[in-house]
């Protein structure tokens, strides 16, 4: 009687305490959403396996993820994309691992973020190294990897506490994140990296939308481009730009030659970023030639009227208005220039 006793109390105690912990992090403003981890990417990423030549997938680093909405995308072409993009990550691991271990020769789309796509080949580095993890996972995944993820997806949607963010991100509130905001005094005498925020959410297929607090909360946006600050000014290795061209065409001629359509782009920029861009990445020198060593097709941003002034509010992607108009732009072009077959499916 007295165990039953202690039970049920332990067990009231639990639920209030997980009620409240739930209750207060909604009340700062937290949002149930997903995390756009490894399994999450490889559930998409199985996919392909299954795809036609007439499916589109999309990599490419953030700016693919945010700017390429999927409803509109599927809107103007009859065709709803593969979403592989990864954050703070180079697109060549994952482009890679599509021509090598599929047959695929449908459409790929990469989207060209300066710097991290001529960032380096080094596997230890971080832009190759974070989406080297996800393919490796997704070819040693077991099936209680697989169980897992989906057991873990409904208490995502629906719990604060159980909501994941990118594995860094400073608004994690596991326990993991949470000692993450301990800032203890730097003894080493190297410059911390200043706080950082998701600022977009993500659904079920991979499908990212910046945040209206983004948008529309100047102080909030200003910690993001702080922390674009820090990695723009920072000493770093310098970028591999003959490397990550050679590795990339050899990996585009052969994507092509077995028939896939390969279509560059670059999505657009503002403030701090694209005057870095502009000097230290001048299109004429990098994306120009990239594109003229591939063949492939391109889009870039700066040859749209609709598009070539866009802001972003933390200067590197697109509010989900403007990441609309750009889908919308850049779908209604490929459409156009019969770089891609409109299906009426």
């Amino acid at each position: 009687m007295q165990l039953k006793t202690s039970f049920l109390i332990a067990l009231t105690i639990s639920v209030i305490g997980l009620i409240s912990w739930e209750l207060y992090w909604r009340s700062q403003g937290y949002e149930p959403t997903l995390d756009d981890n490894k399994h999450l990417w490889a559930v998409e990423r199985a996919k392909v396996d299954k795809l036609s030549s007439d499916d589109v997938i999309l990599t490419g680093s953030s700016r693919v993820l945010f700017d390429i909405q999927l409803d509109e995308f599927e809107k103007v072409t009859g065709i709803r994309p593969i979403q592989l993009a990864s954050a703070g990550s180079s697109p060549l691991p994952i482009f890679h691992d599509i021509v090598e271990h599929t047959n695929f020769a449908g459409t790929i789309i990469v989207g060209v973020t300066p710097p991290l796509f001529f960032s380096t080949t080094f596997p230890q580095a971080g832009p190759w190294q974070r989406p080297q993890k996800r393919v490796d996972h997704f070819h040693k995944r077991t099936y209680a990897h697989r169980l897992n993820h989906w057991l873990s997806v409904p208490l995502q949607q629906n719990l604060v506490m159980m909501s994941g963010h990118e594995e860094d991100a400073d608004e994690n509130i596991d326990l993991k994140g949470l000692l993450k905001r301990l800032k203890l005094p730097e003894r080493t005498g190297k410059p911390q990296y200043p706080a950082f925020f998701e600022f977009g959410t993500i659904d079920i297929d991979r499908n990212m939308r910046m945040t209206e607090k983004t948008v529309s909360d100047t102080a909030f946006a200003n910690i993001i481009k702080n922390a674009w600050k820090f990695i723009i000014t920072s000493k770093g290795p310098a970028p591999d730009i003959e490397g990550t061209t050679k590795f990339f065409v050899t990996d585009a001629q052969k994507f092509m030659a077995r028939g896939g359509n390969l279509i560059l782009l670059r999505p657009p920029s503002s403030g701090m970023f694209k005057g870095g861009e502009s000097q230290f990445f001048p299109r004429e020198q990098l994306y120009d030639q990239l594109v003229k060593a591939t063949g492939a097709k391109s889009y870039h941003y700066e040859d749209y009227d609709q598009l070539r002034d866009m802001i972003c509010p933390e200067w590197s992607h697109l509010s989900g208005e403007d990441a609309d108009t750009f889908t919308r732009v850049i779908a209604e072009a490929l459409i156009k220039d019969n770089a891609l077959t409109k299906s009426n499916l």
